[in-house]
């Protein structure tokens, strides 16, 4: 066993708290779903999202999952780059697998998919 980096990114139309919360959490089940992964293989998550994201810690959202209470998590933002996507948020999860680099299913959603076009399926 050794330790993946497993990486996602989603946007949200309009930063409401709600709509961060939820955003979050679709794409954080995604991708551990993708990946088969268990929250007590999840070694930490790290969720950065764009400077215009400030109404609630996405965090909140990974901690609220069922089973992932003791999952450490940590938000910070972006850098301030003119041109960048808009209302993303980014996850980048440290997890043990035996699954190839490869084989790892990195999760692209809404706007993000034009981050990395060339991981989509």
């Amino acid at each position: 066993m050794t330790v993946r980096g497993v990486r996602g990114a989603t946007t949200v139309q309009i930063d409401e708290t709600e709509t961060v919360l939820h955003a979050t959490s679709s794409l954080v089940q995604e991708m551990a779903t993708a990946n088969s992964i268990a929250p007590d293989e999840i070694i930490s998550v790290i969720i950065s999202t764009t400077q215009d994201i400030e109404s609630a810690f996405p965090a909140k959202a990974v901690r609220t999952l069922e089973g992932w209470k003791y999952v450490p998590v940590m938000c910070t933002h972006e850098m301030n780059v003119p041109g960048a996507l808009p209302n993303c948020i980014r996850v980048l999860m440290h997890v043990n697998a035996n699954t190839p680099q490869k084989d790892i299913k990195h999760i692209y959603q809404n706007e993000a998919v034009k981050l990395r076009p060339d991981l989509q399926n």
